[in-house]
């Protein structure tokens, strides 16, 4: 990941961060490009930091948009139901 594009997915949690409630989905709408993996992990990496720094509320956001962007993107492996023949 180039410190550009680091520097662009910051941007991006800073908006997500200050939007109005409700208006995630148009912000995340608006970067297509920047929608991935890298994305994801950047997310991570904030929220841990903001959690350590006793901002949870902030924390606790970040990790619900990173988990369901990363369900968009199929980032987390499907879990299909196991049967046994028995």
């Amino acid at each position: 990941m180039t410190e550009q594009r680091q520097e662009l997915y910051f941007n991006l949690i800073e908006r997500l961060l200050s939007c109005p409630n409700g208006q995630e989905p148009e912000i995340l709408d608006a970067q297509p490009d920047l929608l991935d993996a890298g994305l994801v992990k950047t997310m991570m990496q904030v929220a841990t930091m903001m959690a350590h720094q006793d901002n949870q509320d902030a924390a606790k956001f970040l990790i619900h948009v990173a988990r369901q962007l990363a369900k968009q993107l199929e980032l987390y492996p499907q879990l299909n139901s196991v049967t046994s023949d028995q």
